[in-house]
């Protein structure tokens, strides 16, 4: 029995120290496991760190390359290439640009359906670390979009309204980054996508001073089917209506939308250094935005200056007077209530002079010395040599049809655009409207202008887009024909004289409407004000650090 006992005893130690074993081994499995886990988790957070840090690479160079364009319009040159330290990392990007330059059209955001010139770039960006074999690789691809301004039938930075009196047809897409009034006295009708950053409104804008007309508002839905704002109970469908946007999406088909569907402003940077309107004043200051600074012909304070192929200037005021291209003349604008002091270019002489510009930009500007405005008009321009953009710091007119024969790209960008028909006589400014009697005209122009703002200083009705190019003749019962863009970015700081009806001018019949010539890029005006925009297209990571 004992010695059973021993022999128990035995085993039983035997069975503990076996068990003690296995739980060593186990435990310093653990510990091992342990160990190993502390390294795994170590590693994966030094190459999350790594990817961190060159993802902050890659960000870098975004942002210097952003800036380049936001603040000269212009990619860096070079493209961003550089490395930095960064929490143990060494952190290397460079950036590359792809040759190849398409024409798009967006889809996505604010700016869908413009189109524009698109070129990408690659950011690669590598961090190592410093202490370990650690590294890792992203690439970033760019697409920087060049979008011409003139792409709309009209849009506006401040405030649309369109309220015209007689009927009048708008084709083409209109936008506004303010609010959107519509209205007629005998009916409009828009044929295409309209937008509003702000609301869109039945009626006047407050201030206007002025009853809301009762014409029908016709705008085109999706399938190319005119309806009617007004509601079958007399009512008006817009921004203010309870169920606006169902309502609007199910009768326009998306045709018809403002901020409550999304619509954000259009960021229209043309300008570099300060407001649009710099586009238009002299390059002193100095002023980088400035047409005066790309001119090829300018003419400024009565002297005309022709710019060389080594970019020197030549005067030639008195060849160019000889030969007739320019002259000076007075008239009286009823609309401003004082005499215009004029310089006269005629196109037809242009058109043969050895000073046409060859990169058809003109730019003008008299300074205003004293009761008499200063002013720029466009004479005996029915043929265009080639393509021409006019730009003034003075308001600019246009006499007579303009680029009506075998049409070219055209441009004018000024204070105020003011338009008077083919029969035209400066003796006739001073006498009542009735001896100031329009015809029939035909514009094929895009242009940038100024306008006064509706129920500010003193100011009622500014007219609205129907008036946004300026009259001074009885066009009752005549054609006004217009085609290309119309943009107003600014006030206009010179011709500010108050809009008023019947005094000076009756209305056209208005048959205006985008220019569809203008989607193709090689139909664009000389100077063409374009729109830099920098979107991040795609994202990657290398495992290994591409060659």
């Amino acid at each position: 029995m004992q010695k059973c006992i021993s022999n128990n005893r035995g085993f039983v130690i035997i069975t503990c120290l076996a068990v003690l074993l296995m739980l060593g081994i186990v435990g310093a499995a653990a510990v091992m496991k342990s160990s190993d886990d502390v390294e795994i988790s170590g590693s994966q957070l030094r190459d999350v760190n790594a990817l961190y840090a060159a993802e902050a690479g890659a960000e870098y160079a975004y942002a210097r390359f952003r800036n380049s364009i936001d603040s000269t319009n212009y990619p860096p040159n070079p493209l961003p290439v550089d490395s930095f330290n960064l929490e143990g990392f060494k952190v290397s990007f460079s950036t590359v640009q792809f040759d190849t330059t398409k024409l798009v059209t967006m889809t996505q955001g604010t700016y869908n359906g413009l189109y524009g010139m698109s070129n990408l770039y690659d950011v690669l960006s590598t961090a190592r670390s410093n202490s370990t074999p650690i590294h890792n690789t992203v690439s970033v691809r760019m697409e920087k979009v060049l979008v011409p301004l003139f792409q709309f039938a009209v849009f506006y930075e401040p405030d649309l309204e369109i309220s015209p009196g007689p009927f009048m047809t708008l084709a083409g897409r209109v936008h506004a980054n303010g609010n959107l009034y519509l209205g007629s006295g005998s009916g409009l009708n828009i044929e295409s996508y309209l937008t509003a950053a702000g609301e869109i409104h039945h009626g006047r804008k407050p201030g206007s001073g002025l009853s809301s007309g009762t014409g029908a508002v016709n705008i085109k839905d999706g399938n190319g089917v005119y309806q009617n704002m007004k509601n079958a109970d007399g009512t008006w469908l817009e921004h203010d209506s309870e169920e606006w946007v169902d309502d609007s999406m199910e009768r326009w088909q998306g045709q018809v939308q403002d901020n409550s569907h999304g619509i954000n402003d259009l960021y229209l940077p043309v300008s570099v250094s300060g407001d649009p309107i710099d586009l238009i004043h002299d390059a002193t200051g100095p002023n980088p935005d400035s047409y005066e600074n790309q001119a090829g012909l300018k003419i400024i304070d009565g002297q005309a200056y022709y710019r060389n192929a080594d970019d020197s200037w030549s005067n030639v005021t008195a060849a160019m007077m000889a030969e007739g291209s320019i002259s000076y003349t007075t008239f009286y604008d009823g609309r401003e209530q004082t005499n215009i002091d004029v310089l006269d270019i005629d196109i037809s002489a242009l058109n043969t002079s050895s000073y046409w510009p060859e990169n058809g930009l003109v730019y003008t500007k008299q300074e205003v010395t004293g009761i008499d405005q200063p002013a720029t008009r466009l004479v005996n321009g029915s043929t265009l040599k080639s393509g021409l953009t006019v730009v003034s710091d003075n308001p600019v007119y246009t006499k007579g049809d303009y680029n009506s024969t075998q049409k070219k790209p055209a441009a004018i960008i000024c204070d105020a655009y003011n338009i008077l028909s083919n029969a035209w006589n400066d003796a006739n400014s001073t006498l009542d409207l009735g001896s100031r009697t329009a015809d029939a005209t035909t514009i094929n122009v895009s242009f940038i202008t100024g306008n006064t703002t509706t129920g500010e200083d003193g100011n009622g009705y500014n007219g609205g887009l129907e008036n946004l190019p300026r009259f001074l003749e009885s066009w009752s019962g005549k054609t006004l024909k217009i085609r290309g863009s119309m943009v107003d970015l600014w006030e206009s700081e010179q011709a500010t004289g108050k809009w008023s009806y019947g005094s000076y001018y009756r209305a056209p019949i208005r048959d205006w409407g985008f220019d569809n010539d203008l989607l193709d890029p090689d139909n664009l005006p000389p100077g063409t004000p374009m729109i830099n925009i920098v979107t991040k297209k795609q994202w990657a990571r290398f495992d290994e650090i591409p060659q």
